[in-house]
């Protein structure tokens, strides 16, 4: 019985790695359609964040009927409730990605983002997608180690951050308003799923080994 526990539990990990997948692609096509001003992209995003809502109901489903099913207890009933935690971040990835793309398509056919803040934003872009693909490898192997560094390299996209308000709050803003507006939230975009995939991270680390890395790094 309990081996088959086990199987269950691996193919709702698997499926945990296939929405991370599904954001990745959300992520990259999202910023993709920011910076091109491709409405049709924004579309596309914005649509297919319903098969991400349904992946997350279809792991709630499985997880829910582990638990009831299978009683699990200690260790296995741990990583079971970090499954359900970790979908929902995951689902809030897909939202996140959403927003971007929704700024986007408003200000087409212009680009919500102005020439001289785009190198930073396009930094973060790729770092919120290279931290939710490296999210998906940790889910699969439940790596520990590079869960932890993960959360290490978050201090880069908070770096960007603090660059991006001072560039918006510097004297030689030219662009009003309303792009900073965009600006503001679009770096509060990125950052959020930067932060999720943290936290997902944290979760598996916990699965594993019962610690809170957050609670041992305020320590």
């Amino acid at each position: 019985m309990r081996e088959v526990f086990h199987e269950q539990l691996d193919a709702v990990f698997a499926d945990l790695a296939d929405i991370c997948a599904r954001v990745e692609t959300a992520v990259r096509e999202a910023t993709r359609s920011l910076l091109t001003g491709d409405a049709a992209i924004a579309e596309q995003v914005i649509s297919d964040d319903v098969a991400i809502d349904r992946a997350r109901e279809r792991v709630e489903d499985n997880a829910f009927a582990l638990l009831s099913l299978q009683a699990p207890v200690a260790g296995d009933l741990r990583v079971v409730v970090a499954a359900l935690r970790m979908v929902t971040e995951l689902e809030r990835m897909g939202d996140l990605s959403v927003h971007v793309a929704k700024i986007a398509r408003l200000r087409v056919p212009e680009l919500a983002v102005p020439d001289d803040i785009r190198p930073t934003l396009e930094r973060m872009a790729a770092i919120a997608e290279d931290m939710v693909r490296r999210v998906s490898a940790i889910i699969l192997a439940r790596d520990v180690g590079a869960a932890i560094e993960l959360g290490r390299d978050d201090e880069m996209m908070d770096q960007l951050r603090r660059t991006s308000f001072a560039q918006l709050l510097s004297d030689e803003w030219q662009h009003g308003v309303e792009a900073a507006i965009d600006v503001a939230l679009l770096g509060r975009y990125y950052e959020r799923i930067a932060d999720h995939a943290v936290s997902v991270a944290n979760r598996v680390v916990f699965a594993v080994t019962g610690e809170n890395p957050r609670a041992a790094g305020a320590e």
